[in-house]
């Protein structure tokens, strides 16, 4: 397959100008956070683990939406629901996790921030904000319409971007102020919201008929290509495409199918290690304040 898509040029497999664009944002985190940080308020540099999350975050962010990984995403949909899964539940944890607390404190009491993310942060709000926009985006009309201007790619990504840090903040809390729920109401979040992505994910799997204009009406693939490959590359090599298919051997509804299950998956996966994370946290402080504390006299 590799050697199929050396078709699309460098631009294309590359995107030169989005690592740019994810180099800067590397910048601007060392720079706010390192030799400038007095400037902003900071009082701290960020820890080794924090530099590693927020870098590791960037690094990912150019695989999903810079590298082949993202010319992949507009010919089979097995790649696009992967490049979700990444960016839309790994990639805002590891930036959560990569901020210093005190640029998140800035950000939660700016005055009019604080109401709105007080507001959506809310248990129920957050869930439905989430799983509702998800859930639009994976319509056919709404899913081709992204797939086919170039405006409307961008603002949906950033929104459903948006709406999965909202989603993540109440369970990933980055500082105490936004840490509302207790351990047992975070896992029946992250149960609620494994629940409520499933009927997208079933639809997409069990849909006897391809969904997706993007993937199968050769008018709409081109379309969709010319998200990442530049027009005059693909004018000139437009009349050699046939399809999806002349990239692999996979049919478009078995695509589907596989991009659904993979979702679905990823999204399991993910939330389980957050699950298990908060469960053996909770279970160990019960054990700790379980354990009777010494007496005065064997102190001494």
């Amino acid at each position: 397959m590799w050697l199929e898509l050396q078709i699309f040029g460098f631009q294309a497999l590359w995107s030169p100008y989005f690592l740019m664009y994810v180099f800067i944002l590397g910048l601007f985190y060392f720079l706010i956070t390192g030799p400038f940080r007095h400037k902003f308020g900071g009082t701290s540099s960020p820890s080794i683990k924090q530099k590693i999350y927020f870098y590791s975050a960037l690094v990912l962010l150019y695989i999903v939406k810079g590298s082949p990984v993202d010319l992949m995403t507009h010919i089979t949909l097995t790649a696009h629901m992967i490049q979700m899964a990444v960016y839309l539940f790994v990639f805002p944890i590891l930036i959560i996790k990569g901020i210093p607390k005190w640029i998140w404190k800035k950000i939660i009491y700016t005055p009019v921030l604080k109401s709105i993310i007080h507001l959506l942060t809310r248990p129920v709000i957050s869930l439905v904000l989430f799983n509702a926009l998800f859930s639009i985006y994976h319509i056919p009309v709404i899913f081709n319409f992204s797939k086919s201007v170039p405006a409307a790619h961008t603002s949906i990504s950033i929104i459903l971007l948006t709406a999965a840090f909202i989603l993540l903040l109440p369970i990933v809390p980055p500082i105490k102020e936004l840490d509302k729920l207790s351990p047992l109401l975070k896992i029946v979040y992250i149960l609620a919201g494994s629940v409520l992505i499933t009927p997208a994910c079933v639809i997409i799997i069990f849909a006897d008929v391809p969904l997706y204009a993007a993937y199968t009406q050769n008018g709409a693939w081109l379309q969709a290509l010319s998200l990442c490959v530049p027009n005059n590359v693909l004018q000139n090599i437009s009349s050699n495409l046939s399809g999806p298919e002349m990239f692999t051997t996979m049919t478009t509804l078995v695509d589907q199918q596989l991009g659904g299950i993979i979702m679905k998956i990823m999204q399991e996966v993910i939330f389980g290690a957050i699950y298990t994370t908060i469960f053996f946290k909770w279970f160990n402080k019960k054990e700790i304040r379980k354990i009777d504390p010494l007496p005065d006299n064997v102190k001494k």
